[in-house]
C-alpha cells in the first residue's frame, strides 16, 4: 500500500470518526410497539395515521359539522417552500375579490401547513400572513447555512429558527381562536411525517388549540415547524411522546415527503356519510404552492439549492400523482374541484426560492390572478391533456 493511499484512508478513518463523535445528541431508544402506542404527552385523540384503512379514520377523525342547506368548503394546500408566497398571494387577493368563503375543513401540508391556520381563521389574518413571506424574514432561515450542520448534525438549518418563525407570528391568541372555531365544528388539519415509522400523521390542531395550556400551545407550534422541515436543509422537530409509561422523543418532518396535498374522504369528515347524500353546495379548493410543469432553471452548485431543487422535483411528480386521483375521487362524489398553482408565465426564481424578491414577486402573481377572479381549473392539467390526446388520436 502507498504511502499516498495509507494517508487517505487514514484521513477517511478520522472523518468517521469525526462524524460519529460530532453528529447530534443520542436519542432515547424505543420500539414499534413503543410507537403504535406513543401519544403526545397530556393530549390524546389528537392525531391519526394517514394511510389507516377508512373505517379506522372514520373512528378516529372528529367529523367537521355543517348545517343543513349550508355550504361545504375545503381547502387543501400544498407544500413547495417558498412558493407559499403564492398561496398567501392567492388568499389575499381572493379576499379583495370579495368571493372567499368560510372554509369548513383546511389542511395544510409543509408550507401549507405555516399557511394554513391563517387561511381558517379568514381575511382577519390576511396581513400578517403577507407579511412572512414579504417582510425578509424568511430568507433569514436559509441565510448563514453551516454545512457542518447537514454533516456532523440533522440538518443545514437548526430546528430553532424554524421554531422561532412559528412563534412570532402564531401568538397565543391565535389560537384560542383556532379553539373557538373549532367548538363550531369547523377543522384544522396539517400532515408531517414521522420519519421512525415511516408514516405520514394527521394532526387534529383545533384539538390541539381545544386543549389549551403551554404544553397544548407548544405541540400546536411544534407540529407546524415539522410540517415545514425540509430534511436535510432543515434540523427535523423532535416530540415529546410517551408511551408503555416511558417518555421518548419522536422525530417528525415534511409532511409533503408521504403527502405533498392532503385530503380526508368526505365519509370521514361527514361521519360516514357523503357530500352527496347531505346536500348542499359542496367544493374542494387546492392551492398548490408550486409549479406543476417541468420548469427549466441552472441550479446553482451549493447544498442549500440542489436540496430545494431536488425535493422539489419529488414533490411536483407526488403532486400530479395525487391531483389526478383527487380529481377522479370528488367529481365522483359531487364536489366542485377548483385548483390553482403558479403557471408557466412565472418565470422561474433560480436559488432556493426563498430570496425575499423572488417571494415578493409570488405573492404579487398570487394576488393578481385572484383578486381578478378568474383563478380557478376544474380540472388538473395532466387530465386536460390527457383529454385532448385522446381526442386528437380519436380524430385521425
Amino acid at each position: 500500500m502507498t504511502m499516498k493511499r495509507s494517508f487517505v484512508l487514514l484521513a477517511l478513518a478520522l472523518c468517521q470518526t469525526m462524524l460519529c463523535a460530532c453528529a447530534s445528541v443520542p436519542r432515547i431508544p424505543f420500539t414499534n410497539a413503543d410507537q403504535m402506542a406513543a401519544v403526545p404527552t397530556d393530549a390524546r385523540n389528537i392525531r391519526f395515521w394517514a394511510d389507516s384503512p377508512e373505517n379506522v379514520l372514520q373512528n378516529a377523525a372528529r367529523r367537521a359539522v355543517v348545517q343543513k342547506g349550508q355550504p361545504f368548503t375545503y381547502l387543501a394546500l400544498s407544500g413547495g417552500g417558498g412558493g407559499g408566497a403564492y398561496g398567501a398571494g392567492v388568499l389575499n387577493g381572493w379576499t379583495a375579490s370579495g368571493t372567499r368563503p368560510e372554509f369548513t375543513v383546511v389542511s395544510g401540508v409543509s408550507v401549507g401547513a405555516m399557511i394554513a391556520p391563517f387561511a381558517f381563521l379568514g381575511p382577519g389574518y390576511d396581513e400578517r400572513l403577507k407579511q412572512i413571506y414579504t417582510s425578509g424574514e424568511a430568507q433569514n432561515l436559509i441565510e448563514h447555512t453551516s454545512p457542518l450542520g447537514a454533516l456532523f448534525g440533522s440538518g443545514l438549518i437548526g430546528s430553532r429558527r424554524m421554531r422561532d418563525l412559528v412563534e412570532r407570528y402564531v401568538d397565543d391568541e391565535m389560537l384560542r381562536e383556532i379553539a373557538r372555531e373549532d367548538r363550531k365544528g369547523r377543522r384544522l388539519l396539517v400532515v408531517t411525517t414521522d420519519l421512525d415509522a415511516q408514516r405520514a400523521v394527521i394532526w387534529d390542531m383545533g384539538a390541539i388549540a381545544a386543549s389549551g395550556g403551554p404544553q397544548g400551545f407548544k405541540l400546536f407550534r411544534d407540529v407546524i415547524a415539522a410540517s415545514a422541515s425540509v430534511p436535510v436543509v432543515f434540523e427535523p422537530q423532535l416530540i415529546d411522546v410517551v408511551a408503555n409509561d416511558r417518555r421518548f422523543q419522536e422525530m417528525h418532518v415534511d409532511g409533503a415527503v408521504t403527502a405533498p396535498i392532503f385530503i380526508l374522504p368526505d365519509t370521514v369528515l361527514l361521519g360516514g356519510k357523503s357530500i352527496a347524500a347531505r346536500g348542499g353546495r359542496q367544493n374542494l379548493y387546492v392551492i398548490v404552492n408550486a409549479r406543476l410543469d417541468a420548469g427549466f432553471q441552472v441550479v446553482p452548485n451549493k447544498t442549500d439549492a440542489i436540496a430545494a431543487r431536488s425535493f422539489g422535483v419529488m414533490v411536483r411528480v407526488d403532486t400530479d400523482a395525487v391531483l389526478a386521483q383527487t380529481y377522479k375521487v370528488v367529481t365522483r362524489d359531487g364536489l366542485g374541484f377548483n385548483l390553482s398553482y403558479i403557471g408557466k408565465d412565472m418565470a422561474e426564481s433560480g436559488g432556493t426560492g426563498f430570496e425575499t424578491g423572488a417571494m415578493r414577486r409570488l405573492f404579487a402573481y398570487g394576488y393578481a390572478k385572484a383578486s381578478a377572479g378568474s383563478f380557478w381549473e376544474n380540472k388538473p392539467p395532466q387530465v386536460e391533456t390527457a383529454r385532448v390526446t385522446a381526442q386528437k388520436t380519436a380524430e385521425r
